[in-house]
């Protein structure tokens, strides 16, 4: 179940390290929202072109990444791969009174830890759909963490979607299941199409069709709080058109492969994680 936040970042000075795909995302959801005022908010990226989209929405660009760290609560944007070099540029100006959330995938707490030990910290694990506002973000807090802090967190990342609140041990299942799969509900799209044009659709007709009906089918459980099976039951009328369609998922193994990729997906990210 999705947990509400409360307003808490009204007057919170919110900080950026990277403003990349995912902390512009975010970024822009929190100002469409109206969650954070432009004048609070601070961010640093090397990138020119990321800096000049910033510009454009009035934000104030930070000399470098401890600049960024005169915010209260600070948001690490980066590739695990450059985390360790961000981690070592703040340390000496990570305090207690900072609140530090970490996107970084795969990356543990333990290493934030160490790192910074004296800050509230908190690892999140958002996916590709913050790019319109739809996303699912797991947040697992550190030790120091408080409710307050937690609080914060959900109201920052529920400006791009929904936000839950797991223990860190379950971060990787929640990678395999919402991070990677995006490119699970892609292919299969990319397959809904393709047997429509197999089946003599153009196209375009057949993508039009695919992305609808994935995303209505998804509406339709969300809003009428539908379980999915309940869904296929209510379609899948006897000796219809679909029974028989669904007869071929289950001959060739169609759940078991799904079950399969989020299995694998979650194991290499523990992989990653035990590697950082």
């Amino acid at each position: 179940m999705t947990e509400e936040g409360r307003g808490r970042l009204a007057g919170v000075k919110l900080g950026f390290i990277g403003a990349g795909s995912m902390g512009s995302a975010i970024i822009r959801g929190l100002l469409a929202a109206g969650r954070v005022a432009p004048e609070n908010l601070v961010f640093h990226d090397p990138d020119p072109a990321r800096r000049a989209e910033a510009a454009q929405l009035g934000l104030k660009a930070a000399a470098d990444n401890a600049g960024v760290m005169q915010a209260q609560v600070v948001v690490l944007a980066v590739k695990p791969q450059l985390l360790d070099q961000v981690l070592a540029g703040i340390k000496e100006f990570a305090g207690p009174g900072h609140l530090i959330i970490s996107i970084a995938a795969g990356v543990p707490l333990a290493v934030l830890t160490a790192a910074l030990p004296q800050s509230r910290l908190i690892r999140a694990m958002p996916n590709a759909p913050a790019l319109v506002a739809a996303a699912i973000t797991g947040l697992a807090p550190g030790r120091g963490a408080t409710p307050g802090d937690l609080e914060v967190a959900l109201e920052l990342f529920q400006a791009v979607g929904q936000a839950v609140v797991v223990e860190e041990k379950l971060l990787d299942a929640v990678t395999g299941l919402s991070g990677s799969g995006p490119a699970f509900v892609a292919v299969f799209i990319e397959a809904l199409a393709d047997g429509g044009v197999k089946a003599g659709l153009p196209r375009p007709l057949a993508l039009q069709l695919a992305l609808q009906t994935v995303l209505g089918s998804a509406r339709l459980c969300q809003e009428r709080n539908l379980h999915p099976g309940v869904l296929k039951d209510m379609v899948a009328s006897p000796g219809g058109t679909t029974i028989a369609g669904l007869s071929v998922l289950e001959e060739r193994g169609f759940r078991g492969t799904v079950m399969g990729a989020v299995a694998t997906a979650a194991a290499r990210a523990k992989e990653l994680g035990k590697g950082n």
